[in-house]
């Protein structure tokens, strides 16, 4: 069994950090401790070292006995145990006060008055400590742990190999910004195009498709691409993740929240779902689906009667609906099937189907370099994709044109793999893969057993969490959220986590970690007590050690309530809690020292649950997404370490005056952009200095006093503001807001939405004084009469959304230069059409345009996502020559005037046009005459009509 001290190794360096912090303290300490904790600081440090010793011996394939083991697993708990300690000497103690005078003198007296019984408490704890970890060093020798010696199966360029490792990490490039999220199964283009044909056919009864093979073999992969191609052709989508212990209600309510996200029958009370039964979500289930056409994806069904209690709970209409499951068993596609040809098994790929997918991943600069041994490595990946594309992400962090990384990775493959490529031959591969990251992404690596099978992880909540764990630190003049980022593209670079959405200024928005690859890192976790998870797919034995990281995957209340019971959860410090927080309200929030508590989109969460949420004072992260809440209560402001709070599409609309004491707030996220209910911009919140982000704030309720104060957050780099309605411009408050905001793009800002709510405010913005010239992502939606002069000037600019209200030739002319611009988005929405001011506005470009928009031959050389979004469009011209790079276009309308030229379009990709159900005859004729234009582009891009409601 291979030794595991990731999560050992990253535990000892943050504690360490922290006791330098403390021994920092002049006047905290009690006489005595200081050389107690610098005894403790210098016996942790070498242990440390003697711990890097033993991973990197790991990584090159040292094993180890269950005496060095067992040492680690005594290291890893009194790190744990002294930083707890640590943290509580932080949280009592407070900082004693510094400088020099009478004033200071007294209040260092009275602080030490008040504090002399806890200080002599921890220091009592500390003594205590330092004998643990003096015994715990000497176990070493007595036991005979000894000095990793063997690194003869090194493997170079790995993290024990400096020089080759640094060529990795320094001189590769970032991963590009990109729109196309997965790749076409290779070998498998015929079928999904065949299956896709089918699925979507005429109107009658539901079709379900079965795709059969065992793990690696790509059904999800080939799911996800009849997903992306074909989903939008009908009314309703929805992808779930089966478990082995099927939880209907649980599954029911994914879908409903997929379906009708604006109407999750918890959030609007539906009648019958709060009662710990599925009947009632059955019944919402058969009402929301019963009159469209749904696309219905179950990953991963492991049972015919988890198939048939499933089945049975969909309802059977007559609208062309689609089922597609994927199942490592043929009894569950019978089952699901009357017809063996609605049957999919799926086969290992021929050499030259995995020669041709090796190839796409890996970036090769000299294919015909070496190809003797790169033929073996294809071979011994045994058609098996997930081996392939792992293999490939291994290589892809090496100098390729140094023979030895290529002959090294070919040796430490088994030559028996491509006979019977086994769940063994699998965990070999992913053993080199993992062993080849560095320590603190490892540790990045495991976190992602938190979240459950077939989960869509969104990137700035992962990075956010990293940051909160502890796991990152600023390196070489990078941010700690700069480091972060390059931490998440190195994952997704190494193919061991896969995109799976992107967003619009092409960065990865949503990843996904393969079943195999999560089941490795759950039981990677669970053998270094990393992660603890509770229910759900992954049936991991109870830890008999402290608990330290817990998450509640969705699963029978009692069940968890049991499991819990029997844990020690004195020192856990991050909980996470999936779908539901019933029955667990008396063991869930009982944690001192929790920093990380993620309750996003959980049920049953009440007023009660905050007040002890309140009394978490070392919590950093905080995310009540999606829950119920509508109001905190002001004992928020006692979370004083708090980074992260995430209250976004919940009903809260304002923040207690006292969260002006959260001075380390980085990040507070509020609001509903898709209904625009905005978190009101208050004095508290001008008060957050170190605040970077801010959005789905509203200014219409802000006092003058708030607004001129907006000037504090100089260190913002992300503000959006969702609603301006009734925002009274006849005062100062205008001016004020106008102000700040000049002057926040002069600081840090980088990204400015504003929506004006048709109030006018977005006037004054066009005449703005200075340019803001380092945004990277400028949203102005409302009544925007031009495209403002000064945009011409945005050379950083990348990702841009204006209103429709702007778009004339000449607007899109001064726009076409923008050196750096990716996307470029023209919208109004419904309501506002009936504006008369706006559709005056409309009218008057369409005519000042000669009744139509050009764009022109010249410019917009980097632009991939083209947008417009409006009841009606005006006549849009595309020149031979006209956006040379676009991949993506995307027309959502009621009227189309006309859209000419997209054959002219050299790098076009998809077409994506959204019609209303009450789009004229005239208007289906325009769009039939598009998709004619673009059956004869050399490309042949896909093109998706889809229809919407209005």
């Amino acid at each position: 069994m291979e030794l595991a001290v990731g999560a050992s190794e990253s535990a000892m360096r943050s504690l360490l950090g922290k006791l330098g912090g403390l021994l920092a303290q002049e006047y905290t300490l009690i006489s005595g401790v200081r050389s107690e904790i610098q005894y403790m600081t210098n016996e942790l440090a070498s242990m440390h070292a003697f711990l890097r010793k033993l991973g990197r011996a790991a990584a090159s394939g040292a094993a180890y006995d269950e005496q060095t083991k067992d040492w680690i697993e005594q290291v890893r708990d009194v790190a744990y145990d002294i930083e707890d300690c640590v943290d509580d000497f932080a949280h009592r103690l407070g900082r004693q006060p510094r400088g020099e005078g009478l004033l200071v003198n007294l209040r260092r007296a009275w602080y030490t008055m008040t504090t002399i019984w806890a200080r002599k408490d921890i220091a009592s704890k500390i003594i205590d400590l330092k004998n643990r970890a003096q015994e715990v060093g000497e176990r070493r020798t007595r036991y005979g742990v000894q000095d990793p010696k063997d690194y003869s199966r090194s493997i170079p360029g790995s993290k024990q190999s400096r020089p080759t490792h640094s060529y990795a990490a320094d001189h590769l490039k970032p991963l590009a910004p990109q729109l196309i999220g997965t790749m076409e199964p290779v070998g498998l283009e015929d079928a999904i195009a065949e299956q896709g044909r089918w699925l979507t056919g005429s109107e009658g009864d539901v079709r379900i498709l079965a795709i059969v093979g065992f793990g690696g073999l790509g059904k999800t992969t080939m799911a996800l691409a009849l997903q992306q191609r074909f989903g939008e052709k009908f009314d309703s989508r929805a992808w779930v993740q089966a478990s082995q212990k099927l939880n209907l209600e649980s599954l029911l309510r994914s879908i409903l929240k997929q379906v009708m996200p604006q109407q999750d029958p918890e959030r609007k009370g539906g009648s019958g779902t709060t009662d710990g039964h599925a009947d009632g979500i059955e019944g919402w289930s058969e009402k929301q689906l019963k009159e469209k056409s749904y696309f219905l994806f179950l990953d991963d069904v492991w049972s015919v009667s988890s198939w048939q209690t499933i089945w049975q709970s969909l309802p059977r209409n007559q609208k062309g609906s689609s089922i597609v499951v994927t199942t490592r068993f043929k009894s569950v596609a019978n089952a699901c099937c009357h017809h063996q040809e609605n049957i999919y098994m799926l086969k290992p790929l021929l050499h030259v189907e995995s020669t041709k997918l090796f190839f796409e991943r890996i970036n090769d600069p000299n294919p015909g370099n070496f190809k003797e041994i790169k033929e073996e490595i294809i071979k011994k990946c045994g058609g098996l994709p997930l081996a392939i594309v792992a293999v490939a992400g291994l290589l892809s962090r090496r100098d390729m044109t140094d023979k030895s990384h290529w002959e090294t990775v070919n040796e430490s493959l088994n030559s028996d793999l491509d006979k019977n490529l086994s769940p063994e031959g699998v965990t070999q591969i992913l053993n080199l893969c993992y062993n080849d990251l560095p320590a603190d992404q490892k540790n990045c690596l495991l976190y992602l057993s938190i979240f459950p099978k077939g989960c869509s992880i969104k990137r700035k909540r992962l990075i956010r969490r990293w940051i909160s764990e502890g796991f990152i630190t600023e390196k070489d003049g990078k941010t700690v959220e700069e480091v972060a980022e390059d931490s998440f593209n190195e994952l997704i670079s190494r193919n061991i986590v896969r995109p799976v959405e992107h967003s619009t200024n092409g960065k990865v928005k949503c990843c996904q970690v393969h079943d195999m690859i999560l089941e490795y890192i759950v039981s990677k976790s669970s053998e270094e007590n990393f992660i603890t998870v509770v229910g759900g797919h992954w049936l991991t034995p109870t830890p008999s050690n402290k608990v330290r990281r817990l998450s509640l995957h969705n699963s029978n209340p009692e069940d968890v309530k049991e499991k819990i019971e029997n844990m020690n959860l004195s020192h856990v410090r991050s909980l996470t809690a999936f779908e539901s927080l019933e029955r667990l309200q008396s063991f869930s929030f009982k944690f001192g020292i929790l920093q990380v508590l993620d309750l996003e989109g959980c049920r049953g969460l009440i007023v009660n649950h905050l007040r002890k949420i309140c009394k978490m004072f070392h919590l950093k992260y905080l995310n009540l997404r999606k829950t119920s809440i509508a109001k905190l209560p002001s004992e928020i402001g006692k979370l004083q370490y708090l980074e992260t709070l995430d209250i976004r599409e919940t009903h809260v609309q304002e923040l207690p005056a006292s969260v002006a004491g959260l001075q380390k707030m980085a990040h507070l996220l509020g609001g509903n952009k898709s209904t625009h209910l905005a978190l009101t911009f208050t004095e508290g919140i001008s008060k957050m200095i170190g605040l970077q982000t801010l959005s789905g704030i509203g200014i219409c309720r802000s006092s003058g006093a708030a607004l001129a104060d907006m000037h504090n957050l100089a260190n913002l780099k992300k503000l959006s503001i969702y609603n301006l309605k009734d925002f009274d411009n006849s005062n100062q408050r205008y001016s004020d807001l106008l102000s700040a905001i000049e002057y926040l793009c002069g600081c840090s800002l980088k990204s400015l939405a504003i929506d004006d709510g048709f109030t006018g405010f977005l006037d004054l913005v066009v005449s703005l004084s200075t340019p803001p010239k380092y945004i990277h992502t400028l949203d102005l939606s409302g009544k925007l009469p031009k495209v403002p002069p000064w945009m011409a000037e945005l050379e950083n600019l990348k990702k841009l959304t204006l209103s429709l209200t702007s778009l004339r030739t000449d607007a899109l002319s001064v726009l076409a230069q923008l050196p750096l611009l990716f996307s470029l988005t023209f919208s109004v929405n419904a309501a506002s059409h009936h504006d008369q001011s706006v559709v005056k506005i409309l009218m008057k470009n369409m005519a000042d345009s000669g009744g139509k928009v050009v764009i022109p031959p010249d410019g917009f050389h980097g632009l991939k996502l083209l947008r417009f979004s409006a009841p009606l469009l005006p006549l849009l011209s595309f020149i031979d020559g006209a956006m040379p790079k676009l991949q993506r276009l995307e027309l959502r309308f009621k009227v189309l005037e006309g859209c000419y030229g997209v054959e002219n379009l050299e790098s076009l990709q998809q077409v994506l046009l959204r019609v209303s159900q009450q789009a004229s005859e005239t208007t289906r004729v325009k769009v039939s005459d598009i998709r004619r234009s673009l059956s004869r582009h050399p490309n042949k891009p896909t093109v998706v009509v889809d229809e919407y409601y209005g």
